[in-house]
């Protein structure tokens, strides 16, 4: 989470709990400290030439209701973005995704193992994750059984290559789909899998100025790419019988296994749990139809906002104090929202907004706030304060 900030935070159209990642989960992630060049760290909010580790476990998420409270800490930080979390396609994927539905996720990812994050260790390459459609199919099924379905977008990833990926994955319940490693081939990346190292011969995955030089893709490539996408769509769509890909989202009795597969370890498989649909009520949505209630029209900061109104408007000083009890959660993160979405990053002058609460404060007091707004409470907080 290095260079968070609210005005990272409200600029953003979508912002993603990586939870692990397909290729390698369990093992976080590493920016090695001579790829933190000053850019970088600037950017960032760190120093340059010092390494940057992501852990393997979010330190304060060891529960779905943690999940839930960081998912409503970035909702309020920016309430028109939307706010994922990724997951990697395992046995039991599903019931995580349900949580993931309850926590008030508006979209879960599920990724598969054939992902081809460049800096990964071979043998996690080989030998971790599970493939996406398993993943998926679990994942759309216990959704459907909980009568979660209607509330959240599924999403997925794991090296979709073609049209025909996308087909499959939307019959197994997947509504957007996630492409990487093709449109960086075809930007002119070779895998070479050195991504990690700075030393990247074809300017794609460095930092190093001499190597960026040599980066030959354009944009029009991967518009091209993504044309015959949609093309090939098109065709399969029509194929079923089906006018939009939002008609083939579920259909997985659309789905069947070939009979040119004769190889002795497919004589054991059995696909039908994955191929059956699941008994549901005959008007239960197949795909995402409403929005989450995140409960941000009955957040104290709308009184918050509105008695700021001087302040956010001619940025004139202005004094509120108000009772704060703990059902009370991320108090002024919504109201540091609106004044880094008028006022940018540098929010406004000190203590242009004072705010002084009495009670006990819930969650995540004062999260994110920018520069411009004081909080002062007379009482106690909950956990994440700032």
């Amino acid at each position: 989470r290095f260079g968070v900030t609210s005005e990272y935070l409200t600029n953003a159209d979508d912002i993603q709990i990586k939870m692990a990642q397909g290729a390698k989960p369990g093992e976080g992630g590493q920016l090695p400290a001579h790829k933190v060049y000053p850019w970088v760290a600037k950017t960032r909010h760190s120093t340059p030439g010092v390494g940057l580790i992501s852990p393997p476990p979010h330190h304060d998420i060891y529960s779905i209701e943690d999940l839930a409270q960081l998912i409503h800490d970035l909702k309020n930080s920016n309430p028109a973005a939307r706010i994922h979390v990724k997951l990697v396609a395992e046995v039991g994927v599903g019931t995580v995704a349900a949580g993931v539905a309850k926590a008030k996720s508006d979209v879960v990812l599920i990724s598969g193992h054939d992902g081809g994050t460049g800096a990964s260790p071979l043998t996690s390459l080989k030998h971790a994750g599970g493939p996406w459609e398993l993943g998926l199919a679990e994942t759309q099924q216990t959704l459907l059984l909980n009568g979660l379905r209607d509330r959240i977008v599924v999403q997925t990833d794991g090296q979709l290559k073609t049209g025909r990926d996308v087909i499959v994955a939307a019959l197994l319940g997947a509504e957007e789909f996630g492409f990487a490693t093709a449109p960086l081939v075809v930007s002119g990346c070779i895998m070479m899998r050195v991504c990690h190292l700075d030393t990247c011969p074809v300017g794609v995955a460095t930092q190093n100025p001499v190597l960026r030089e040599r980066f030959s893709g354009q944009p029009e490539f991967v518009e091209n790419f993504m044309r015959y996408i949609a093309e090939e769509v098109r065709e399969y769509l029509a194929a079923l019988g089906y006018r939009t890909l939002e008609e083939a989202i579920g259909r997985v009795e659309r789905l069947d296994t070939s009979a040119a597969i004769d190889h002795w370890k497919a004589s054991g498989l059995d696909l039908t749990p994955i191929l059956t649909p699941v008994v549901v009520r005959a008007d239960a949505a197949l795909h995402n139809t409403t929005t989450q209630d995140h409960g941000l029209d009955r957040a104290l900061d709308q009184w918050l906002i509105e008695g700021a109104a001087p302040a956010l408007d001619d940025a004139e000083p202005v004094r509120l104090r108000h009772l704060i009890r703990n059902v009370n959660r991320t108090v002024g993160t919504l109201l540091g929202h609106e004044v880094t979405k008028r006022y940018g990053g540098e929010g406004l002058p000190e203590d242009t907004i004072e705010v002084d609460l009495v009670g006990s404060a819930g969650n995540s007091f004062g999260a994110f706030i920018p520069r411009g707004v004081t909080l002062r409470l007379e009482g106690d907080a909950n956990d994440y304060v700032g």
